[in-house]
């Protein structure tokens, strides 16, 4: 891929969730493509994409994704992002990486890594407490 090729999938892909809009990320997905996520009980298929973005809004109607970076090598590439919600009555703030494995453009491997601690806590109206506090 080019970097004009990169720059172009990350351009739609942040315009997809800008938008939240199910056919513009079906369009990145390549059919038989699978998106791995904290976030689901299962691996999820390109071709769900359309109905994951359809309950990601129903869920979190107030979930706003923001690109801060991203980077890319050949076929790989890495997206930082941040991301705000409310859940249980406190907003919550977040950030993670995605990698993608892309061919033709189109994505066939998605990774999603974060910290999933401020959303569980959240949904039992707990805080989240750091693991060790330091002095």
């Amino acid at each position: 891929m080019t970097d004009a090729d990169v720059q172009e999938f990350i351009t739609r892909f942040a315009a997809a969730w800008a938008t939240r809009d199910g056919e513009a990320f079906l369009a990145l997905w390549h059919p038989d493509g699978v998106l791995h996520s904290p976030l689901y009980d299962r691996p999820v298929a390109g071709k769900e994409l359309g109905r994951l973005t359809e309950l990601v809004r129903e869920t979190a109607p107030d979930h706003v994704w923001q690109l801060l970076d991203w980077t890319a090598r050949g076929a790989v590439v890495v997206v930082e992002w941040q991301a705000t919600r409310t859940a249980g009555g406190s907003r919550i703030d977040w950030r993670g990486i995605d990698k993608f494995r892309l061919s033709e453009g189109r994505i066939v491997e998605e990774r999603v890594y974060f910290d999933t601690a401020p959303l569980r806590a959240a949904r039992t109206g707990a805080v989240a407490e750091p693991m060790i506090r330091l002095p």
